[in-house]
């Protein structure tokens, strides 16, 4: 390792999108870091014991053994390891678990490698402001958020969160590829 790489931090990447992985790895190193990747829970407790990362990226949903586990797992290594979990399929309720397990930050996909190494540095806690009683949210954004904590609730399990839910698993997916519902207004011309 040079120098250069000495004064800068090792980053954890954890992500089972292989190709998004590399890329993030890329792009961290570009900015002066030691990136090290890995994609899934026991690769990356094997890296972490192995390079004792002081920073990690957590893609929340992995097959098998998921992020929220994985964020607990590295905290139990080193509980002054920096974490930010970053996913495609963002609600407060996974936000919440993630911070309560010792997550640092809670970024949603996709996010920029300048983004993410300021997530790092924030020192303020994050605070998720309950929506106001007075202001009803969309009944689409109602089931994102129910379907959301049911999954946190199975630890990523999808074929048990659709059993509790009482729906198909294959529909359960359907609705989790869509995305979050966005109902921004678009931006004028």
């Amino acid at each position: 390792m040079s120098e250069a790489e000495d004064s800068h931090s090792t980053v954890l990447v954890v992500d089972d999108d292989k190709p998004f992985c590399a890329a993030l790895a890329g792009s961290l190193r570009r900015r002066g870091c030691a990136a090290i990747v890995a994609h899934n829970f026991d690769d990356a407790m094997a890296e972490a014991e192995a390079w004792a990362p002081d920073r990690a990226v957590v893609d929340l949903r992995m097959p098998g053994r998921g992020g929220l586990e994985l964020v607990a797992a590295l905290r139990k290594l080193d509980p002054t390891m920096a974490i930010v979990v970053l996913t495609g399929f963002g609600s407060i309720a996974s936000a919440i678990e993630a911070i309560k397990l010792g997550a640092t930050y809670y970024l949603t996909k996709p996010a920029e490698p300048d983004e993410i190494l300021r997530a790092f540095e924030r020192v303020e806690p994050v605070i998720v402001e309950p929506p106001s009683p007075h202001a009803a949210k969309p009944l689409d954004e109602l089931e994102w958020e129910h379907l959301q904590q049911v999954l946190t609730d199975c630890n990523g399990n999808v074929s048990e969160a659709a059993r509790r839910l009482g729906m198909h698993r294959r529909s359960l997916q359907r609705k989790l590829a869509r995305g979050r519902p966005n109902h921004e207004p678009p931006e004028a011309p």
